[in-house]
């Protein structure tokens, strides 16, 4: 089964963050948290979240990445050498995925990953992803790149990382009710 690595910056989006991680490993996915320093990491909303691993670790045998946003936690995690090293090097290498959120993408751009790529991003982040082709929707998955809106998004963005993994999460999405509250 695949595997995933959530990076979890001082500031991280609360809501983007646990969701996603809770909704991959439902979907049986190996999903880890991972910090850049010791101890649990405050979140941008004053909640403090214990890592799986402490960052680099094992990261780059993951099948994939996940950004998430918050403030200042997609500005420290753009302004984190190592991790946009890490974006170049998974973006260079077949079969790795990189996902990000609301203010994650930025960390993309960074990256200098999403020239000619639909993504999408925090609303008004059309001009902080340039080169990139900026859609409106809630998630979008392009090459080897899945992107999402911000603090309502993270259901459909992990479904949709789920799927560009190989799992089929029709039966997930109905479990959870997603179906039931007027998602697809």
């Amino acid at each position: 089964m695949a595997s995933v690595a959530v990076l979890m910056a001082e500031g991280f989006e609360e809501g983007e963050t646990v969701t996603v991680v809770d909704i991959l490993r439902r979907a049986g996915l190996t999903c880890d948290l991972f910090a850049f320093t010791e101890g649990p990491v405050m979140g941008m909303h004053g909640m403090y979240v214990h890592p799986d691993k402490v960052f680099p670790s094992d990261v780059k045998s993951y099948d994939a990445i996940v950004l998430p946003g918050g403030r200042p936690g997609g500005q420290n995690l753009r302004e984190n050498p190592a991790v946009i090293d890490l974006i170049r090097e998974f973006d260079a290498q077949d079969g790795k995925l990189i996902a990000a959120m609301c203010s994650g993408v930025i960390a993309l751009a960074q990256a200098g990953v999403v020239a000619g790529k639909k993504v999408t991003g925090y609303t008004g982040y059309a001009k902080k992803l340039p080169g990139a082709v900026f859609l409106d929707e809630v998630a979008v998955a392009d090459h080897n790149l899945v992107t999402s809106q911000g603090p309502a998004t993270p259901y459909p963005f992990a479904y949709k990382i789920a799927e560009a993994l190989g799992v089929d999460t029709s039966a997930l999405r109905q479990r959870m009710l997603y179906t039931l509250a007027g998602g697809k």
